[in-house]
């Protein structure tokens, strides 16, 4: 695997990483007691930390990338680990040419 492939795949579940963790850890002005300014939403943050959510997001990704890059060296899940379904119906009579 190159490496701008794993810089991909890590990119992108940084961002995964990061909506997932989004709503973690923060709090409202009601449950922390601070005072609303008027015409804002019932559900804003009051302690929103975008460098805490960065960080978490970037551990987060780095831990699932590597174990990512771990399964693609070793083959501990493959594509046939995953197929619940079996064979589709009337493979063994598809051309040589499509099969493996």
């Amino acid at each position: 695997m190159q490496w701008t492939s794993i810089l991909a795949i890590y990119g992108l579940l940084w961002v995964m990483c990061a909506f997932l963790l989004l709503p973690f850890g923060v709090r409202t002005h009601d449950e922390t007691g601070l005072e609303k300014i008027p015409g804002q939403a019932d559900s804003a943050p009051a302690n929103f930390r975008p460098g805490k959510l960065m960080l978490r997001a970037t551990i987060l990704a780095g831990i699932l990338c590597a174990l990512f890059y771990m399964n693609y060296v070793n083959d501990w899940i493959n594509v046939d680990d995953i197929n619940i379904f079996g064979e589709p119906p009337g493979a063994a009579d598809e051309p040589a040419i499509y099969r493996n």
